[in-house]
C-alpha cells in the first residue's frame, strides 16, 4: 500500500470540479477543499473525508481511496442539491484524471447519503467515490 497519492488524487479532483462549467453554472466558485466560516446563504460543494485501504497487485503499490464531496445547500427542497450532486457525480465518474503522483485506474460512485442537517434549514448530500490509485 501507498498513501502517497492521496494528495494528488485530492488536487485532481478538486481541478477537474472547479473546471466543469455545469457544475459552475450551479455553484458558481463555491468549491472548497475547507469551506470559509460562517458560510451561509448559499450552495456548494466542498471535499470531505477520505478512507484509504490497500490495494496492491503484487508489481505495484496501490490503495483505494473512497472520497466523500458533500453538496450542501439552504434551498428548499432537495431539488438544488440533487441538480449539483448529478453535476459533481457527471463530472467525477470515469474521469481520466492526471495526477502529479501516481496513476489513477479507476474512479466510480459508491454511494450517496441525502438527509437534512439537525437543527437547520439545509440540505446535505454527501456522496462517496472510489478511486483506484497505483503508485509504482
Amino acid at each position: 500500500m501507498s498513501y502517497g497519492t492521496a494528495l494528488a488524487l485530492q488536487q485532481a479532483i478538486y481541478q477537474r470540479l472547479t473546471a466543469d462549467s455545469s457544475l459552475a453554472s450551479l455553484v458558481g466558485t463555491a468549491i472548497y477543499d475547507a469551506v470559509p466560516p460562517g458560510l451561509t446563504g448559499v450552495t456548494y460543494v466542498a471535499l470531505g473525508p477520505e478512507d484509504v485501504r490497500d490495494a496492491a497487485d503484487g508489481s505495484d503499490h496501490g490503495a483505494l481511496h473512497e472520497v466523500t464531496i458533500s453538496v450542501v445547500s439552504d434551498a428548499a427542497g432537495f431539488t438544488t442539491a440533487k441538480q449539483v450532486a448529478a453535476a459533481v457525480s457527471d463530472a467525477l465518474v470515469d474521469a481520466s484524471l492526471i495526477l502529479s503522483r501516481g496513476k489513477l485506474v479507476s474512479l466510480n460512485f459508491h454511494r450517496a447519503r441525502a438527509r437534512r442537517v439537525q437543527d437547520a434549514d439545509m440540505r446535505r448530500i454527501d456522496l462517496r467515490f472510489r478511486a483506484r490509485v497505483e503508485d509504482s
